[in-house]
């Protein structure tokens, strides 16, 4: 059953009757798993710009985002925050730290409104020990967090310049919307200068100059919201180059 609610979200009221739940590797779980699960969770929306948790809480749950996008950030010692990814449907926030027992890495907050179940980190623990396939799915979320971990400390262990991680950033961007095969992928960019800059590690009014020049080599071509990358070799080769 898929009511409307007032953040303007189909929210799929249970787990039971997702469609979509085949498409994501902790969603789709055993029977018997599914029905414990629903038995736990808690059903929540959040509006734009809502906060799940923070970078050093003490766990209190895990966040199986269902619909919409959330932005996970860290703060620098500096105090510049650092935009580490844009979690997207099916993904598990708050994994390791409801693991480990210790405080969440980082902080979660929703950049569109957002369908969310959570469940508490006691009920979670139980779902571990009552079922395998749970953990084999939590132990296949965990390798994959592990693995982009792994690159992106080698991304940082180079010596990269702000145009190769601009570069490589909207190669990645591509990618997540199916364009990656197109000669001349087009896609909504959702993220603002300054996002983008918080992602790269530099600032907006770098990543500003740097699509100028972009857009002045036709590179990429820009209208409004929408982003064509014209010359895609141009593009990858920009991201390689050391």
């Amino acid at each position: 059953m898929v009511v409307l609610t007032p953040y303007g979200l189909d929210i799929i009221e249970s787990c039971l009757s997702c469609k979509t739940r085949a498409e994501h590797i902790f969603c789709d779980l055993s029977g018997a798993a599914l029905q414990t699960f629903e038995t736990m969770r808690y059903l929540i929306e959040y509006p734009k710009g809502a906060l799940l948790f923070v970078e050093g809480q003490a766990p209190r749950g895990i966040f199986v985002l269902c619909k919409g996008r959330i932005k996970l950030s860290i703060c620098a010692s500096d105090g510049k925050t650092l935009i580490l990814k844009f979690a997207e449907a099916g993904e598990v926030l708050g994994l390791s730290a409801n693991v480990s027992g210790m405080p969440y890495e980082l902080t979660a907050e929703t950049v569109s409104p957002c369908q969310v179940n959570f469940v508490k980190r006691g009920d979670f623990q139980r779902l571990l020990r009552e079922h395998s396939d749970v953990c084999l799915r939590v132990a296949e979320q965990l390798s994959d967090k592990y693995n982009v971990a792994c690159r992106e400390f080698r991304d940082i262990g180079l010596p990269h310049s702000a145009a190769e991680k601009l570069a490589k950033l909207l190669l990645e961007l591509s990618g997540h919307n199916g364009e990656t095969a197109k000669a001349q992928p087009c896609m909504k960019l959702a993220l603002t200068h300054d996002e983008m800059a918080q992602m790269i590690g530099t600032s907006r009014e770098t990543v500003s100059r740097l699509f100028a020049d972009l857009k002045k080599r036709q590179i990429v071509e820009k209208k409004g919201s929408t982003l064509r990358i014209r010359n895609k070799a141009t593009l990858k080769a920009l991201a390689l180059t050391q």
